[in-house]
């Protein structure tokens, strides 16, 4: 069983505050995409893309470990995307029961401004940071994602 550290109160908000910056940072990326006028993707596209662009070709399994997204929903937003022209499902050459996600060319034509975007998010997250403070922050929030994971 988890003891908590004397220092540390048990009424921590560390929860609250992810949840609500996953909310809050969801919306301004949007904001992002409108003033940018990207209109090819959303936000929750984008978490896919960015995923398929470093890992291009898997199954919606690995995919949906990669992105932390159930199957139920990942199923329904690939459908959409496939038809907005952004990937493609291609038969696994190992396995003829199953089937990988690909990006069409469309979707590679994307990565620039998905990184524009992501550039300025990362501005705004990480606005009066230092290197060494954002740098411990991730490792942070790499140690909490490890946590919750093994709880699956």
């Amino acid at each position: 069983m988890f003891a908590w550290p004397m220092e540390v109160e048990m009424e921590t908000q560390a929860g609250f505050l992810i949840t609500q910056i996953k909310q809050i940072g969801g919306r301004v990326f949007e904001k992002i995409l409108q003033k940018e006028n990207i209109s090819e993707f959303n936000g929750a596209q984008g978490k896919i893309l960015y995923v398929l662009w470093q890992h291009d070709h898997i199954s919606i399994i690995e995919l949906s470990r990669l992105t932390g997204l159930a199957n139920t929903t990942l199923t329904s937003m690939l459908d959409r995307m496939e038809a907005a022209g952004l990937l493609r499902r291609l038969p696994d050459p190992g396995d003829r029961r199953k089937n990988l996600i690909a990006l069409t060319g469309k979707a590679e034509n994307l990565k620039e401004s998905y990184d524009k975007v992501s550039a300025k998010m990362h501005e705004v997250y990480f606005k009066n940071f230092s290197t060494e403070e954002i740098l411990a922050f991730e490792g942070y929030l790499r140690r909490v994602a490890d946590n919750v994971k093994e709880e699956l």
